[in-house]
């Protein structure tokens, strides 16, 4: 094939791709702008998930008329001059990509003033080409509407995700600048309702009130550190507030958010050995570091940096956050009875949840009883099939001699001795009992004494609003009150006592980006996702009464032996096996 130039409109929609991949990319663009013109006030109105339409105004300078054209051509900046200047950039944008790309693959609408004009000036550019500009009346600032993004590239349209996932990554973008930029006033609007709304006071917890609620904000520890050349600040959650994934881990370099990998290895490294595997925290920090050393120019979106000593950034990461949590954790106290304390059996722990329903499913076992299980029961030529039988997971009866660590439940069988993980055990019989009172279409729900309020981050809570149905299904009474605020009425009596923010929470805390909408997921698995939530914690002391009613309920379950997600409930130490390992027996 011969070689040839590609056209200017293949090339602007070419380099549009690599900086405008979504709605939220054009958010972020113009947002970025709008901070580096100085405004104080940013509004943000979004239709059809950006689809449609995308519009930021700002208070900020505006840009002056005779400059509005070539603000929309291609490499057109006012925030460098030459090749040095990229080792010491200060705002966030510099390339000139932004506007040219937008305006390629939309309808894009400038109108901005500067505050010694009477007038403002707009111009409209549709598929890279401008219009002439025109005078209006409006007021200082820049006002950028976008509308139709991708209208001539109908293939990119057509990758985008659900409008729920196009409005959950816009609504976590803008989240993440209003906490970074405090003194800033922010506001998206999604249609006619208002999704965020900040004070621009400056109050960073204030603004993490907001959008977390106020209990997860009283509870994030505050990160201040200097040295080095560095300047460390922000918030990062105690080990008791944790998140299944790391979408939560957010950090700023020098003002830009930033996915930086060493960033968030530095910071995971500083709660090594305090998280339990699979939990991360949620983090807002923002570094300020001399602009020479850091490279912000490797990725057209400006989402990559280098750091010039990425070691010692690293390790300053480390100690801050680390120092962080030593200062305001404290050190856990041995509870007197995990040495031989006596302890009256009425008498409830502290750290475990009051309240749930240990009800017994059968009688009582006596301590001498067993099942011994047949040969029907317990058959001789065990294939990968026969593992999922009820057969084969049935456990016998097990005789309770206590509780390891706060943590694990020792017990003896027939056959050899049983430790049992109490929260994979207690979410196993919470998940069998909801879905059989969900196929008798008979969840019981007990009203709450005063109605618990939850309030979610808007991402959070566009992602539960779909979800209502479900949960009212399950026997919970959970309605709107307010933007991003629920208020839960009610919860089924199998959950009493539990913390119905946390039931809320664990229906969107565990949801990928790249997941299909959550509204698709099986009942089944929603229902686990409440159960591993609201099921008793490792750590958490149960009396003799409450170890042996969890033994007696693991017992009648189906699947006794795997919690909902699969993980093991028990561990099965036969009797020939610790004959062997006191060297009762000879060796294998």
């Amino acid at each position: 094939m011969p070689i040839r130039l590609l056209s200017s409109d293949v090339s602007s929609q070419i380099a549009a791709g690599e900086v405008v991949e979504r709605p939220a990319s054009v958010v972020k663009e113009l947002t970025e702008n709008a901070l580096d013109s100085g405004a104080k006030n940013i509004s943000i109105s979004i239709a059809d998930a950006g689809r449609t339409l995308v519009e930021v105004a700002d208070d900020g300078c505006g840009i002056p008329a005779d400059e509005l054209e070539l603000a929309a051509a291609r490499h057109a900046t006012s925030k460098l001059v030459q090749s040095d200047d990229l080792f010491h950039i200060q705002t966030l944008g510099f390339r000139g990509e932004a506007l040219a790309s937008i305006g390629s693959v939309s309808h894009m609408t400038i109108t901005s003033r500067v505050a010694s004009s009477k007038e403002g000036t707009r111009l409209k550019v549709d598929g890279g080409i401008s219009g002439k500009l025109e005078k209006v009346g409006a007021p200082v600032g820049t006002v950028l509407r976008v509308e139709n993004l991708f209208y001539n590239v109908p293939a990119r349209l057509k990758f985008l995700k659900a409008d729920v996932t196009e409005r959950r990554a816009i609504d976590s973008l803008v989240t993440r600048y209003a906490l970074a930029y405090p003194n800033v006033r922010f506001k998206v609007t999604d249609g006619r309702q208002v999704t965020l709304q900040t004070a621009g006071d400056g109050d960073r917890r204030a603004i993490l009130a907001a959008l977390y609620g106020v209990d997860v904000a009283k509870q994030m520890l505050e990160v201040m550190d200097i040295g080095e050349g560095m300047n460390l600040t922000g918030f990062i959650s105690p080990t008791s507030l944790t998140r299944s994934n790391r979408k939560e881990i957010t950090f700023f370099v020098n003002g830009r958010w930033v996915q930086e990998f060493s960033l968030t290895t530095a910071l995971l490294q500083a709660y090594h050995t305090l998280l339990m595997v699979g939990r991360y925290p949620l983090t807002a920090l923002f570094l300020d570091i001399a602009p020479e050393d850091v490279d912000v120019n490797v990725h057209p979106t400006k989402a990559e940096v280098r750091f010039r000593s990425q070691d010692k950034v690293f390790s300053f990461i480390q100690r801050a956050a680390r120092k962080a949590l030593l200062a305001y954790t404290p050190v856990a106290s041995v509870s007197p009875q995990l040495w031989g304390g006596a302890r009256p059996q009425t008498e409830a722990s502290s750290g475990r949840q009051a309240g749930i329903d240990w009800s017994i499913a059968h009688d009582e076992i006596q301590n001498s009883s067993f099942r011994i299980q047949n040969e029907e029961d317990q058959p001789s030529n065990l294939q990968p099939s026969n593992l999922q039988t009820p057969a084969f997971n049935a456990v016998p009866l097990l005789r309770l001699i206590g509780q390891i660590g706060s943590t694990y439940i020792v017990a003896e069988g027939p056959d050899g001795l049983y430790l049992i993980d109490q929260h994979a055990a207690h979410e196993r019989v919470l998940f069998e009992k909801l879905m059989a009172q969900h196929e008798k279409k008979s969840i019981p729900s007990q009203a709450l004494l005063a109605p618990e309020i939850v309030t979610l981050p808007p991402q959070s809570a566009k992602a539960l609003t779909g979800q209502l149905p479900f949960l009212n299904h399950f026997g919970f009474e959970v309605e709107e009150f307010g933007t991003n605020t629920f208020q839960v009425r009610a919860m089924p009596v199998l959950f009493s006592g539990g913390d119905p923010a946390s039931a809320l929470r664990a229906l969107v805390e565990d949801f990928e980006e790249d997941e299909a909408p959550l509204q698709t997921e099986v009942e089944a698995k929603l229902a686990a996702r409440v159960c591993k939530r609201l099921a008793v914690k490792g750590g958490q002391t149960l009396t003799t009464e409450e170890q042996r009613a969890l033994l007696n309920d693991l017992e009648t379950c189906n699947s006794p032996r795997t919690c909902p997600h699969g993980r093991p409930t028990m561990i099965h130490l036969s009797v020939d096996n610790l004959e062997r390992q006191f060297g009762r027996r000879g060796p294998r």
